[in-house]
């Protein structure tokens, strides 16, 4: 079954025997000997505490910083030590949602965050024109129409992060990466969080139908039992593949879990 769904699939994301630094630790190591292969319509979910290097690993598939060991591909092109923007194409059909309120420039409103990637990408999306509309249609589907004007520092969290998620989704990426997306969130936004996930990866009308490959990297992993497909661990420095949800025993934590009352 296994070596059917991979014949089957393009990688889009390929790590080999990758080391990736602490961007928080200059000089020590976040994960090392990562083999991972991200394909097509994949739904990974990856559970590690927190300091174990999500986000590092993150950063490192979203093609914005390089491993200091290793192979890694993305869309099939191995990317150089000193790639630069040379993976630019590349790195556009890859979208991140920063955790945390999603860093997002309070002295842009809502819109402006959103229409930022466009605004920058331009020249290279050939999207001059089609702003608005995108814009309109991403901020309705997000619920966020009403918040359009406001800035982010007036909003709470929940709406910071659903800003955070059309940003990402402004230049219609094939892979979204998300970190911890749903701490700190009350249930309401956690389920929303997670069903609009689910209904992203199967195809959703404002990325015009197509499919999504998703990575959620997360401190707690059993709300998303459900959307999942592919499951992996770290902890003390190893990336380790993992068969389904319930292998996370290792990951215990004396705070309640996000969204246990989801399952």
């Amino acid at each position: 079954m296994e070596s059917a769904r991979n014949s089957n699939r393009r990688a889009v994301i390929e790590l080999i025997d990758a080391t990736i630094a602490s961007r928080r630790a200059p000089g020590t190591v976040a994960v090392e000997g990562v083999d991972w292969t991200v394909e097509e319509e994949d739904f990974w979910v990856i559970g590690g505490l927190l300091g174990s290097g999500k986000s590092d690993l993150l950063a490192t598939a979203a093609a914005l910083t390089k491993p200091t060991r290793g192979t890694y591909r993305l869309f099939g092109q191995d990317i150089s030590p000193t790639y630069d923007n040379e993976c630019l194409t590349e790195r556009l059909r890859v979208g991140l949602v920063f955790g945390e309120g999603g860093r997002l420039f309070n002295q842009l409103t809502i819109w402006g965050n959103v229409a930022l990637p466009l605004q920058y990408h331009q020249a290279t999306t050939g999207a001059e024109g089609e702003m608005d509309e995108r814009i309109a249609a991403l901020l309705e589907t997000l619920d966020l129409s009403d918040h359009a004007h406001h800035a982010p520092s007036s909003l709470g969290l929940g709406w910071r992060q659903r800003t955070a998620l059309a940003r990402a989704l402004t230049l219609k990426p094939e892979v979204l990466l998300l970190d911890n997306p749903l701490a700190g969130l009350d249930p309401r936004h956690a389920r929303w969080w997670i069903d609009f996930l689910f209904q992203l990866s199967a195809g959703h009308a404002v990325m015009d139908g197509q499919t999504m490959t998703i990575v959620v990297a997360v401190d707690d992993p059993r709300p998303w039992q459900q959307p999942g497909n592919r499951f992996a661990l770290l902890h003390e420095t190893r990336f380790t593949l993992l068969n389904d949800v319930q292998e996370f025993n290792v990951l215990e934590s004396p705070a309640p879990p996000h969204g246990t009352d989801l399952l």
